[in-house]
């Protein structure tokens, strides 16, 4: 707890980075982040970086984490997909925030192991799927915001049909050594598009992407 802490002083509220949203701050100082990390880097868990998980994935750097989740700007009845699941942390964050979270996993033993970790550690509204991010959860949709951890060279058609009316989605987009954190907000037949932060995330894979691993 004492280490979540001063994550939440160092990383997240000092002037520097500026995350303010009380509920995002509250959760980052709440969710055990050290159990999503592997055991052997447990004592890193709470530093500034990511972090390796397996399988050429990472746990994203808290910073990040909180950052995405204050621009998505969660609501308590939202309902939230989230492409990416990794370790679980994200959809852990978001479980105290929103309705629901939808999260798709394309590395099948990480989508099984964060679906043990998140019921074990009591996150029962989250509903963790392994399948290509790139075809979303049709059957859930539409969602009132989409959340994006992994980098497609586009924004995937099919995660904007799923988005409800004024939804908002945040995804990163670019190759590997270019990639931009973009805020999108669906209005009718329009996206509006802004982009936020410069970042890198692992690709995103699947069909209508990158080749799967």
């Amino acid at each position: 707890m004492a280490a979540r802490k001063r994550m939440v002083e160092e990383q997240l509220r000092t002037s520097w980075r500026g995350i303010t949203h009380p509920g995002v701050l509250r959760a980052m100082a709440t969710v055990p982040r050290h159990e999503f990390v592997p055991a052997a880097l447990r004592n890193l868990a709470h530093e500034d970086r990511p972090l390796p998980i397996g399988y050429a994935q990472t746990i994203s750097q808290p910073y990040i984490v909180a950052f995405m989740t204050e621009k998505l700007d969660p609501k308590p009845d939202d309902r939230i997909l989230e492409i990416g699941t990794g370790s679980g942390y994200q959809a852990a964050i978001l479980s105290g925030l929103v309705s629901e979270v939808y999260s798709i996993e394309i590395v099948e033993p990480l989508a099984r192991r964060a679906e043990a970790d998140l019921a074990r550690l009591g996150y029962h509204n989250v509903k963790v799927r392994h399948g290509d991010g790139y075809q979303g959860w049709p059957e859930a949709a539409p969602f009132d915001a989409i959340i994006v951890t992994c980098a497609p060279d586009h924004v995937p058609q099919r995660l904007v049909e799923q988005l409800r009316d004024d939804g908002r989605m945040i995804i990163p987009v670019g190759d590997l050594d270019a990639q931009h954190l973009f805020l999108l907000r669906k209005r009718g037949t329009k996206l509006e598009r802004e982009s936020v932060l410069p970042v890198r995330f692992v690709p995103m894979t699947g069909v209508g992407g990158k080749p799967a691993p």
